[in-house]
């Protein structure tokens, strides 16, 4: 999620690079369009009040927030530090989909359009391990199959069965490009175990289309090595002493890695299908946790480079961090205890932890 060692290829006017900078914010309205979108319909889930208490919208709120959101700003961030034009439709694509999502077109519109992302997204990857044939781009290329096969499984299957994908897809993307940033601490033997735990990923995830009492559980093992190492290897537990960007970084990393762990031990216990609640604890224990986390620590560093106009870092920042994190802390004591209330106030914290979030980052990026 950031440019990393890859590096953005830079246009050569002035001209050119505003015209690029205003396509890529197109590009991150429709991510926007379907953050917005996601939160209403986990309002809808939430079975509270919401904007447009769309039942289509509750139904692929999952789709909308993995893919239209989270892929689409990875992809986005991807297209830019490949830096040829063809690159832009995966994250255009995956904007689409998640559109279509919303409209009452059939549903396989949407998903149809997520798996042609896909597929554009892993070619995407293909370039870029092409220019730089390292492990750690070979483990970026697999997180890109593991969301073309979550969104061919969604299209042919349903999601629930696609939830293993998406989660690995998202956990190996981070994981990598948390590796990256973290290369001189981490040394040079990170790329190739994170390779072997990445691989192994992808295998449960396989495992669990076919035995899925197995390999869910082998997804959620996966998952809290992931987590382990990564808490392990990379520099967050050092920065907490530190202050400013470095330790609100810091924290908003460590949180994630807390977030996947439990994830990880809770799947690895329960599967997916042992009830309402532990399923709960897993899906937004990755997607939120984990992955919104690392959103709100890199974002200082995803908005300049997607946009090429800093965000700078400011204590507020710690507002929608510690909103988002004691929002699932209360969610995931709901679900454990079978607490309707608690979960639901727990929901809409997070909920209202995002758009705090959103609202924070705008009006940084814009009195900048």
């Amino acid at each position: 999620m950031t440019a990393g060692t890859l590096g953005p290829v830079r246009t050569t006017t002035p001209t050119a690079r505003r015209q690029g900078a205003r396509g890529r914010s197109l590009l991150l309205a429709l991510g926007g369009v379907a953050l917005l979108s996601g939160l209403d319909a986990a309002l809808v889930r939430l079975d509270v009040w919401a904007p447009v208490a769309s039942t289509r919208l509750g139904d692929n709120h999952g789709q909308i927030m993995v893919l239209g959101f989270l892929a689409t700003l990875i992809s986005l961030e991807r297209a830019q530090s490949l830096g040829r034009l063809w690159a832009y439709l995966a994250p255009g694509l995956y904007g689409a989909g998640a559109l279509a999502l919303l409209t009452p077109a059939a549903t396989m519109v949407g998903q149809l359009l997520h798996v042609e992302a896909g597929a554009v997204f892993v070619a995407v990857y293909i370039a870029l391990w092409r220019r730089a044939p390292r492990p750690l781009v070979a483990v970026q290329v697999l997180s890109a199959i593991l969301a073309l096969g979550g969104c061919i499984v969604a299209a042919t299957l349903d999601v629930q069965r696609a939830l293993p994908w998406l989660a690995a897809f998202v956990v190996v993307i981070i994981a990598s490009e948390r590796a990256e940033l973290a290369a001189l601490s981490m040394g040079p033997a990170a790329d190739r175990q994170l390779l072997g735990l990445s691989s192994g990923l992808a295998v449960s995830v396989m495992a669990a289309l076919v035995l899925p009492a197995l390999g869910e559980r082998l997804v959620g093992l996966s998952l809290l090595a992931i987590a382990v190492w990564l808490i392990a290897h990379d520099v967050v537990r050092r920065q907490l002493r530190l202050d400013g960007q470095r330790r609100y970084l810091a924290v908003a990393l460590l949180a994630g890695y807390v977030n996947l762990a439990l994830a990880g031990v809770v799947l690895a216990m329960y599967g997916l299908g042992a009830g309402q609640g532990t399923y709960d604890v897993v899906v937004h224990g990755v997607f939120l946790g984990f992955g919104v986390s690392m959103v709100m620590a890199h974002a200082p560093v995803i908005l300049p480079a997607v946009l090429g106009r800093p965000l700078p870092y400011r204590p507020v920042l710690w507002v929608p961090l510690v909103l988002l994190h004691t929002g699932l802390a209360l969610r995931f004591t709901g679900d454990l205890a079978g607490q309707t209330t608690l979960w639901q106030v727990g929901g809409v914290v997070s909920v209202v932890a995002m758009l705090a979030f959103v609202a924070t980052a705008v009006v940084l990026a814009v009195r900048r």
